[in-house]
């Protein structure tokens, strides 16, 4: 159910006083020696930021630190609040509060083992050590299908980070430099030296006896049992509920139970973060269930066996030697949907999908004094060797050194994944809503050439279905920046940018050094310390975005004009130019642009005439757009059936039924929106006149806009229902255009209309009003281009009708060859000619 406006308020006005007390803080001093940590989002003094802190606390000569922790709940959280109670150096925050804010803003180290929230940014003169939480097993990032979706906020946390740690090579390689594509971006120091918290594993009689005697205190009934630590993760929405995961844990538990010496052994249950808060409400947990707050290696340090299914935990305790047993009931399931880096057949200890088989072998593994089973100690060693090479109990020692000393000599840092040859291009894509800009977006990140140039693609984070569906088609060769959070700063900056913005002075972002330090700092929210050689906006339409861009770093920028940007800005929607304020604001920043980039020639000639006062005549230039002819060919063989067929209703809608009939009526198609600009009314007005003469015929219109009811009354007027077919927005709309006869366009104006060129893909004949721009949009000698009238339009079907539309002839290689080749030149990547 919506929430309404007045409901939200209180929601709204807790938000505007965080981001008021975090711009104050913001403003202030940073704190010289003050370290914030933060673990999991503030759920426990835990991992590495828990190793790394006592190593610094019990540092002599780094006695000056002072050690903020950020807690989720300090009552929850209580032990580890208590343990430092009175502690002149360290003190607790409350996540979220404005205390936690003010820490945020103003401590000079920032420690966090996943992501601070998004309207993070890293102040100068703030050191951020990102030490991740743990070798992946399960796929990460863009590892995953459709994995982009997710990275949003960790590669903004990543870029930003100066530090970034790494237990082992696989990390450093596999993680860091692929799954999340920071190869090319990421310009801080990558530290390989172990991890900090594996440290805290390696305990002697004592420090094991400590621990057993945490696990005691928490209600765990240990006595002298041997430990059997169950540490699976937790498999997220694919899999179920975290409460349902819960009941299915405690029924496998009490299977294992079943089947080994309860007498000599304990199995206790670690849960995921993610369903730790659930956990701990479970009364019948309680005899198992290990605390959050103490920190997971030291329960592994104490723990004789341990049971993972696809957890990191698993590589931690390796370095223990002691056995490890996988229990995988749902492994092709998991395998299939998350993916996995190594196959079963490569881990260090058996799989099980049964918990009674896994309870005989817990029982065979104890009558062989808790050994690794024979069947697994080579391949135990060899992973021993490949993930633990550097856990001697002396990582957060040296990363102490490294990040809070500054000794670099005789570690393994890498500090050069930014240069890797190439040449970097951001592209700013739009709204990713699905139209011809989204789609030459796309098509153009699929031409590219990314061993010559590595490619990243910058967009408004969006929950919207068919947003989410065009931005999972980004070639994944493409490192997504999706904007997620909003601009840091004081509401009162904010109030006078948007005036500045609403009195036409837009173009004035840097010469007032506050608004000049909100775009700044707006640019270094969303990509760090990450540097681009060309910055290009392809949308083109958007004010915000065209003024962000401004902001980086030295860079090539160009903004695309994919329209006679004049007309638009003119452009009436029932009555109103609701264009006109932002595409005039957006003029006024084309001087500030080194390359004004027209979707063709003329187009680039009209444009340089019309907005001659806003730019230099030579930064007009022009860049045909890309066409995806396999994709589009792909798409045109889809069942039409099958795409618009209701399960509700069991039907499919009229207009898909006619064009599927055999019948020998001639079908015209037209796709776009349904907006004044591109003028359905004339056609459906051409198409009433030929449908007269001529009653074989239809008319589909495949689009959505604000024009739709008009249209759909023009029809009805005309008494052309049954004839003329609006279908509103489609998913595919090439398989439409497959089961058609002829294309039509009656636009008044076009930049390089993309349909145009996917007609041409689909080897449909074109028929084509005669805008400025049309002798580009067309091979010569394909098409008809009529006169811009209801009868040039109406002449131009009976001509089809009557065989006298010319076939279309079209090489999409060739063409794409040439249009690659321009867009280079138009962003500056290229000096010479384009091959013709």
């Amino acid at each position: 159910m919506k929430l309404s406006r007045l409901q939200r308020l209180p929601a709204r006005a807790k938000r505007a006083a965080r981001y008021e007390i975090h711009a104050h803080w913001r403003r202030q001093p940073l704190v010289l020696g003050s370290v914030l940590y933060e673990s999991f989002s503030g759920n426990g003094m835990l991992d590495n930021p828990e190793a790394l802190f006592r190593e610094l606390l019990a540092a002599e000569d780094l006695q000056h630190l002072t050690h903020i922790w950020a807690l989720s709940d300090l009552k929850q959280y209580r032990a580890a609040v208590e343990e430092f109670a009175g502690h002149p150096r360290v003190s607790f925050v409350r996540y979220g509060s404005a205390a936690y804010y003010r820490a945020l803003a103003t401590s000079q180290y920032l420690v966090n083992n996943a992501t601070f929230p998004p309207d993070f940014s890293k102040r100068p003169g703030q050191v951020y050590l990102n030490t991740w939480h743990g070798t992946p097993l399960k796929r990460m990032g863009y590892d995953i299908e459709g994995g982009a979706l997710a990275t949003a906020n960790i590669i903004r946390n990543f870029v930003q980070a100066d530090y970034l740690l790494a237990a082992n090579p696989f990390m450093s390689e596999q993680m860091y430099q692929t799954a999340y594509k920071l190869t090319g971006v990421y310009r801080g120091t990558l530290i390989e030296e172990g991890y900090p918290r594996i440290d805290r594993q390696l305990v002697d009689d004592r420090g094991r006896a400590d621990a057993r005697r945490r696990l005691t205190e928490a209600g765990i009934p240990l006595g002298d049992r041997k430990i059997v630590l169950y540490a699976p993760t937790w498999k997220g929405a694919t899999f179920g509920r975290p409460t349902d995961d819960l009941d299915e844990l405690l029924d496998h538990i009490a299977r294992i139970e079943e089947r080994i010496d309860t007498s000599r052994y304990a199995v206790l249950l670690k849960t995921h973060q993610t369903v730790a808060r659930l956990a701990v409400d479970r009364p019948e947990l309680r005899r198992l269930l290990v605390p959050n707050e103490i920190p997971t290696n030291l329960v592994l340090g104490a723990s004789d066996l341990l049971i993972s299914d696809y957890s990191s935990i698993f590589f931690d305790f390796l370095q223990t030697g002691r056995p490890i047993l996988f229990f995988t009931p749902d492994l092709a399931d998991y395998a299939g949907t998350r993916g996995l880096y190594f196959e079963p057949e490569e881990w260090p200890g058996p799989t099980f999908a049964s918990a009674l088989e896994l309870g005989d072998a817990i029982a065979a593994i104890a009558a062989d004094d808790d050994r690794v089973p024979e069947s697994h100690r080579d391949r135990y060693l060899s992973m021993q060797r490949r993930f633990t090479p550097y856990e001697d109990g002396a990582a957060s020692a040296r990363v102490v050194d490294i990040v809070f000393r500054g000794v670099r000599d005789g570690y393994r840092l890498r500090s050069d994944l930014a240069e890797d040859g190439r040449e970097k291009i951001l592209l700013y894509l739009g709204g990713m809503r699905p139209n011809g800009i989204t789609t030459s977006a796309l098509n153009l990140l699929n031409n590219l050439d990314h061993d010559r140039y590595d490619v990243s693609a910058f967009f408004a984070q969006s929950r919207s279905r068919a947003s989410l569906a065009k931005q999972e088609l980004i070639n994944p060769a493409v490192r997504q920046f999706p904007r997620v959070g909003g601009m840091n700063g004081a509401k009162l900056r904010h109030l006078a940018r948007h005036l500045d913005f609403r009195r036409g002075r837009i173009a004035q972002h840097a010469d007032v050094p506050a608004q000049n330090r909100l775009w700044d700092d707006e640019w270094y929210r969303c990509f760090g310390e990450s540097r681009f050689d060309y910055v290009v906006d392809f949308s083109g339409y958007g004010p915000f975005w065209a003024t962000l861009l401004l902001h980086s770093p030295a860079a090539q920028r160009a903004i695309w004009l994919h329209n006679d940007l004049a007309s638009d800005a003119h452009r009436e929607v029932n009555g109103q130019k609701r264009m006109l304020h932002s595409l005039t604001q957006l003029f006024t920043l084309y001087g500030q642009y080194d390359h004004l980039v027209s979707v063709s020639p003329t187009l680039a000639e009209i444009n340089r005439t019309s907005l001659a006062e806003y730019a230099a005549p030579e930064k007009f230039v022009s860049a045909l757009n890309t066409v995806d002819a396999e994709h589009i060919v792909e798409n045109a063989a889809g069942d039409l059936h099958e795409l618009t067929f209701d399960e509700e209703t069991g039907a499919v809608p009229d207009w898909a039924e006619a064009l599927m009939a055999d019948d020998d009526i001639e079908t015209f198609v037209n796709v776009g929106r349904l907006s004044p600009e591109k003028n359905q009314a004339r056609l459906i007005r051409a198409f009433a006149s030929v449908h007269a003469e001529n009653p074989a015929t239809r008319l589909v219109i495949v689009g959505s806009g604000p024009l739709a009811d008009d249209l759909e009354a023009l029809v009805a007027e005309l008494g052309l229902q049954g004839s003329v077919f609006l279908t509103g927005m489609q998913r595919n709309p090439h398989a439409i255009m497959a089961h058609a006869d002829c294309f039509v366009l009656s636009s008044d104006y076009e930049g390089q209309p993309m349909v145009l060129l996917e007609a041409l893909v689909l080897g449909l004949p074109i028929v084509t009003v005669e805008f400025a721009s049309a002798k580009n949009a067309l091979p010569a000698g394909s098409g008809l281009v009529v006169p811009q009238t209801d009868e040039g339009v109406a002449d131009g079907m009976r001509a089809y009708l009557r065989g006298e539309v010319p076939e279309s002839r079209f090489d999409p290689v060739a063409y794409n060859r040439k249009a690659v080749g321009e867009f280079y030149r138009a962003i500056g990547a290229v000096r010479e000619p384009v091959q013709q």
